[in-house]
This record gives C-alpha cells, sequence and structure tokens, in this order.
C-alpha cells in the first residue's frame, strides 16, 4: 500500500512505479539527449525517436507503429472488436485503459492523487498529465522545430503542420484530419451522439471537455485565478486565453500573412481565407463553414438548444461567449483595462 494516498496493489514493482507519481523520480535515462523516464517503456518507446524505427505495420491501411500494442490498437478501427469486458454491466472497450475508467464509475474509486493540490482520479495518465499543470513540463518535443507539448497528442497534431498529412477521413462529408479522435468528434455533427452523461443531471454532450465544463457548475469550483485582476475559472485554457487580454499576447502567427491571433478558434478561422475550405456540413440543410464552433451554433437553429445557462437568474443562450458577457451583469467585473488611465470595462466594442 502506498502511504501517500492510499493506493494499493498485489505487486511490489507495480508499487514502485506508483511511488514515482509522487516522487517525481525518472531513473530511466535516454543516452541520446536528456529525456528521462519513470518507466523502462517509456523509455524504449522515446528512443524509437532516435532510431526512426517502426516496425509494426498494418495490412489494411499501411499504419506504421514502433510498438507491437500500437499495431494491436489500430487494428481494432477496422475490425470493430472491443476485448475488454465489463463484469458488472454491458459495457466493452477497445482499450483496456477505457475499461478501468469505465470500472471506476461502478466503484467510484479514485487512487491516483496529485501531492500539491489533493486532485484525485482514476488513471495513473490523467496524473501524469494533471501535475504538469504545477511543473509547466512539455516532455513532448519537435524534432523539426522548437515546439514541444504537454500531451503526445498536442504533438502528434502538430507534426502535421510539417507534413501536411490528413490520414483520417469522414465519409459524409469530406472533412479530413490528422487525429482519429478528432475525426471520431466530428462524426457526431453528423450523427448527434451524445456519449457523455452526467451523473447529477439529464445533461449529455458530444464531448468530454463540454461535460467536465458543465460538472463544475454542480462543484463550483474554479481553480485557476489571475493574478492581474482576480478572474477565476474552471479551466486552466480559459485562463491562458484571459491572461491575453493583459498581455496583449498574439501567438498563433499566419505564414502566408502578417495576420496574428490571441485565440487559436480565431487563427483556424483566418487559415480558410487563405484555402477557401469549409469542412464542416449541416447534415440538415446542407450549410458549410471553415469553424466548427460555427456549425454547432447553426444546428441550434434547426433543434432550438440553448446549452449554456446561468445560474444566478436562468438567462439561457446559445453561446458560450454571451454567457459570459452576461455573467459581468451579476459579478460587476471588468477585465478589459485602458493602458493609459485607470478606465476599466466589462467589453471591449471595435468600431
Amino acid at each position: 500500500m502506498c502511504g501517500e494516498c492510499g493506493y494499493r496493489t498485489a505487486w511490489k514493482p507495480d508499487l514502485s512505479k506508483h511511488m514515482r507519481t509522487h516522487t517525481g523520480e525518472k531513473p530511466f535515462k535516454c543516452d541520446q539527449c536528456d529525456y528521462s523516464a519513470a518507466e523502462k517503456s517509456s523509455l524504449d518507446f522515446h528512443l524509437t525517436k532516435h532510431t526512426g524505427e517502426k516496425p509494426y505495420m498494418c495490412g489494411e491501411c499501411g499504419y506504421r507503429g514502433a510498438r507491437k500494442s500500437h499495431l494491436s490498437r489500430h487494428m481494432r478501427t477496422h475490425t470493430g472488436e472491443k476485448p475488454f469486458k465489463c463484469d458488472q454491466c454491458e459495457y466493452s472497450a477497445a482499450q483496456k485503459c477505457d475499461l478501468e475508467k469505465h470500472v471506476t464509475k461502478h466503484t467510484g474509486e479514485k487512487p491516483y492523487m496529485c501531492g500539491e493540490c489533493g486532485y484525485r482520479t482514476c488513471q495513473k495518465s490523467t496524473l501524469s498529465r494533471h501535475i504538469r499543470i504545477h511543473t509547466g513540463e512539455k516532455p513532448y518535443k519537435c524534432d523539426q522545430c522548437g515546439y514541444s507539448a504537454v500531451r503526445k497528442s498536442q504533438l502528434d497534431s502538430h507534426l502535421a503542420t510539417h507534413t501536411g498529412k490528413k490520414p483520417f477521413m469522414c465519409g459524409e462529408c469530406g472533412y479530413r484530419t490528422t487525429q482519429k479522435s478528432t475525426l471520431s468528434e466530428h462524426m457526431r455533427t453528423h450523427t448527434g451522439e451524445k456519449p457523455y452523461k452526467c451523473d447529477q443531471c439529464d445533461y449529455s454532450a458530444a464531448y468530454k471537455s463540454s461535460l467536465d465544463f458543465h460538472l463544475t457548475k454542480h462543484t463550483g469550483n474554479k481553480p485557476y485565478n489571475c493574478g492581474e485582476c482576480g478572474y477565476r475559472t474552471r479551466h486552466k485554457s480559459d485562463l491562458l486565453k484571459h491572461t491575453r487580454t493583459h498581455t496583449g499576447k498574439k501567438p498563433y502567427k499566419c505564414d502566408q500573412c502578417d495576420y496574428a491571433a490571441a485565440q487559436k478558434f480565431n487563427f483556424d478561422r483566418h487559415l480558410t481565407k487563405h484555402t477557401g475550405e469549409k469542412p464542416y456540413m449541416c447534415g440538415e440543410c446542407g450549410f458549410r463553414t471553415a469553424c466548427k464552433s460555427d456549425l454547432s451554433r447553426h444546428m441550434r437553429t434547426h433543434t432550438g438548444e440553448n446549452l449554456h445557462m446561468c445560474c444566478e437568474c436562468g438567462y439561457r443562450t446559445a453561446r458560450k461567449s454571451d454567457l459570459s458577457r452576461h455573467m459581468r451583469t451579476h459579478t460587476g467585473e471588468k477585465p478589459y483595462k485602458c493602458d493609459q488611465c485607470d478606465y476599466t470595462a466589462a467589453e471591449i466594442h471595435f468600431g
């Protein structure tokens, strides 16, 4: 048993590995760069980045992987096989980690705890990602530029900006993307599927991030705080975007003109002016748009749905940005500050 958080296991080596989530120890060192890892399997996988070796290939589509286990998981995208079965309900999964996450819904167990803030989770990988909020670590490095990322999926998406490769395509509208998970999310714009269910009310969402945000309405937790103006939010990403209203930073640069943006969705929208691409299509009326968020808003003209609700007065709106502005009528918050006098405002108007 772990003395820090109570995690229990039948295997001493598993406990030793678990303890590194508390100590931060990374005993496995790469002899070709400064990378180090808490587990040998992570180092073995990292080494393939130096050799470029991907010996495992899919006979269906040519996908290549550095690990046999990666190929096995990939093959299930073709076969639809879900070998991991829950013994308490009819749920089954293609990946063991998905089953382990599901099982905690029955047990309520969250054995992995952050020593900094007390955050608990049912998955070791989720804790590892969470800890990077405190350390600022970005272990996934691009070997073609100076980009680094907190998550491997972010690096994979970035690498496509160098290769231009988008192997995953929607059979409904021709939309292409660099990631299978992004395609799966996109397909929900056609099917209307909302697989993420709130266990405290009847809310359901197409995206896990939407459910996570919704759950904070039940808990009221807003752990991320702006040091400039006291603004608080439920999401780190929202705080990062908010701080740019103070710094004026615009990290998203267009490589075809001098446009720069503070937020990625504005940048993505701008790029379509160069490409003319409108990958998001409404299955009801054929409306096409360059932005996924625009399609989501458009779909509400068919459904009449107003997702975002004020917990103070019951005001509802189809747009999150409208709700954020509305909330300032309750809080009195004025986050926009004049750099030449002490004037502050609740909104910015461009004229």
